[in-house]
């Protein structure tokens, strides 16, 4: 049966990895960012009214007390919910932090150990193209809260109320109405804000592609590619399920990757069936259905194998419908976030179940995990020797074999018989 997930091998499955942005984007990208370094004020203006983020004559920041505004102007319903997500976000951060300690030793001659140092300002970046997203806002800037951050600005083109009111919730300093590369040049030279330590957020080409260029210069999270779900399903699954989780993903862009590996040819025609079925009143249907072309369907002996093939795409978000999902989730361990049985819905987590929404896409989970506390903290290490003498000797003896005298003379400068 042909469907709307097209049929390919295990290898096909992880030959396609898109690239995050192109020679072309990268290129428009740095020469706005450097723009904006050496022009200034005029030079952001210049390029965010060019790219329709502002209007002429309009601020290009927005204060914390306007941003309290546009919160308080909210019906009671949309700012109660704002609130409770919001909550929940902050509940699982805290619960991460507290899981992190300060380290002591004894070590020879004395003690060492590390301290968990928050950095000092964070701009967090917020789509507001075709669906502004102010679930983005709450799930960049809590974290950053949570872990001690002294200065934390959202960037985001032409925001809505609710991206304006998110900010407020989440705990935002202020907000830069400007989007694209010329926002994430901004932030890392502190044009109309703080300059920042640490950019993150998800964005489009242009963006991820000015992350890049200033990495080095500025922190940041990862590169964001297009949006991604691998479904791991059995025979068992429910094929209804799998297709919402898929389209949930697909909704997102036209670049989308939705996928599904599954142990029964059976349940891959369903779940065809269904994403038919369910595209007929899906008010997103043109763009869902346009990233299902992107969308494929292995079919695999058993779910060990399924396991195997995933590790190998390490996608930003993996679903397992199966009759004992969690033993297929110990069984994987290249994932942006998972969710475990057909009642974890992937969407829970994109608003603000605890975890966060802001993953690595491309294959970069094989060597990074989603935003957390953890990309707002530092694992500083520190030393302090009260009696030199167990190091001395062998310091000074490594040092020489290296070739470095001075090294060698400043530790045994520190013997009691020297």
């Amino acid at each position: 049966m042909s469907g709307l997930l097209r049929r390919v091998t295990p290898a096909e499955l992880n030959g396609n990895r898109p690239a995050s942005f192109g020679p072309d984007e990268a290129k428009v990208a740095a020469d706005i960012v450097e723009a904006v370094r050496n022009g200034g004020e005029p030079a952001l203006r210049s390029h965010a009214q060019e790219f329709g983020d502002i209007d002429e004559g309009r601020p290009l920041t927005v204060d914390r007390e306007d941003l309290r505004a546009a919160f308080e102007g909210l019906d009671s319903a949309t700012r109660e919910t704002l609130t409770r997500v919001h909550r929940r976000i902050e509940s699982f951060a805290r619960a991460q932090r507290e899981g992190l300690s300060d380290l002591t030793i004894s070590i020879d001659g004395g003690q060492a150990g590390h301290r968990w140092i928050p950095v000092g300002s964070v701009g967090a970046y917020a789509p507001g193209g075709r669906y502004p997203l102010p679930s983005s806002v709450l799930m960049t800037v809590t974290p950053a809260r949570v872990s001690g951050v002294t200065s934390v600005w959202v960037a985001s083109p032409r925001p809505s109320q609710l991206t304006l009111a998110a900010s407020w919730v989440a705990g935002a300093d202020g907000l830069l109405a400007v989007g694209g590369a010329q926002a994430i040049a901004a932030l890392a030279f502190g044009t109309v804000t703080p300059s920042c330590d640490l950019i993150v957020g998800p964005g489009n080409k242009w963006v991820t592609a000015a992350k890049k260029h200033l990495y080095g210069e500025v922190g940041i999270d990862g590169l964001a590619g297009p949006s991604e779900i691998l479904v791991i399903a059995d025979e068992h699954a429910n094929a209804a399920l799998v297709a919402a989780d898929l389209l949930a993903q697909a909704e997102h862009d036209v670049d989308a990757i939705p996928a599904l590996i599954t142990t029964s040819p059976e349940l891959a025609d369903r779940v065809d069936t269904e994403l038919e079925a369910q595209l007929a009143d899906l008010p997103t249907a043109d763009v869902a259905r346009s990233a299902l072309d992107n969308g494929v369907c292995v079919i695999v002996e058993s779910l060990t194998r399924a396991a195997g093939v995933s590790d190998n795409l390490a996608p930003e978000h993996l679903a397992i419908h199966a009759v004992d999902p969690r033993a297929v989730a110990m069984q994987v361990r290249n994932y942006g976030s998972i969710f475990v049985g057909g009642a974890a819905a992937e969407a829970f987590a994109d608003y603000g179940a605890g975890p966060n929404h802001v993953l690595p896409t491309g294959g970069g989970a094989r060597f990074s995990g989603g935003l957390s506390v953890l990309t707002f903290l530092k694992a500083s290490t520190w030393l302090a020797v009260d009696s030199p003498e167990p190091l001395i000797e062998d310091t000074a003896r490594m040092a020489r074999l290296e070739g470095l005298e001075a090294h060698a003379r400043a530790a045994l400068g520190r013997s009691r018989s020297g």
